[in-house]
């Protein structure tokens, strides 16, 4: 996976977030402030002239830059915790030509960690990492099962679409979704929705 990959990645990033962006906006009506959906495609809309002026020629670079422009451009709580995913990313991989699934789940593990620093939700939060760190784990067990790549990126997007889907049943704990207490319950998380669209995306330019 080389910088060409991952600007593919972000392109179908900001595709499908657009094509979501009603039901992601829906989702968070419901415990939120019914802003997810629109938040998230103006940030990732305003990536794509970005990279279209000057896209970086290592993944590093490029990551960093999707980062930073999504802090820039997407209120609320998303904005810094997805573009603190990104940077920390970005930083893992640096210069790296061709990135390998193991380093991957290590640049991962190290977005996972910013958005934990920012936002100090773990699992059993109803958050974006209910989808997040279930997708890392898919990532490492295939790893450690020597599956192929496009293999092992498939079970990554299916286990953060579970992990989404989980949510559902959860108590929020973090987020304006905890001020709605057990009416919080029977809801999607619209970040963890918005994760598994992330992850989804990963897996449709993995399969081309």
């Amino acid at each position: 996976m080389n910088a060409a990959f991952f600007a593919s990645w972000i392109e179908e990033i900001i595709r499908t977030v657009h094509v979501e962006r009603d039901r992601l906006t829906r989702l968070d009506a419901a415990v939120g402030d019914a802003d997810h959906g629109a938040n998230l495609d103006r940030g990732f809309a305003a990536v794509a002239p970005v990279l279209a002026a000057k896209q970086p020629d290592t993944t590093g670079a490029l990551l960093k830059q999707v980062g930073d422009t999504l802090i820039r451009n997407v209120g609320g709580a998303s904005g810094p915790l997805y573009g603190m995913a990104f940077r920390e990313m970005g930083k893992v991989l640096g210069d790296t030509p061709d990135v390998s699934v193991a380093e991957l789940c290590t640049a991962l593990r190290a977005g996972l960690a910013g958005i934990q620093k920012l936002g100090a939700a773990v699992e059993g939060d109803k958050t974006l990492v209910d989808a997040l760190i279930p997708a890392i784990r898919a990532l490492e067990q295939a790893v450690r099962d020597g599956v192929k790549q496009q293999e092992a990126i498939a079970a990554a997007a299916a286990a953060a679409l579970a992990g989404a889907e989980a949510t559902i049943p959860m108590l929020a704990r973090k987020g304006r979704a905890s001020y709605l207490g057990p009416r919080s319950v029977g809801h999607e998380d619209p970040g963890a929705a918005s994760t598994a669209l992330i992850f989804a995306a990963l897996n449709t330019v993995a399969t081309r």
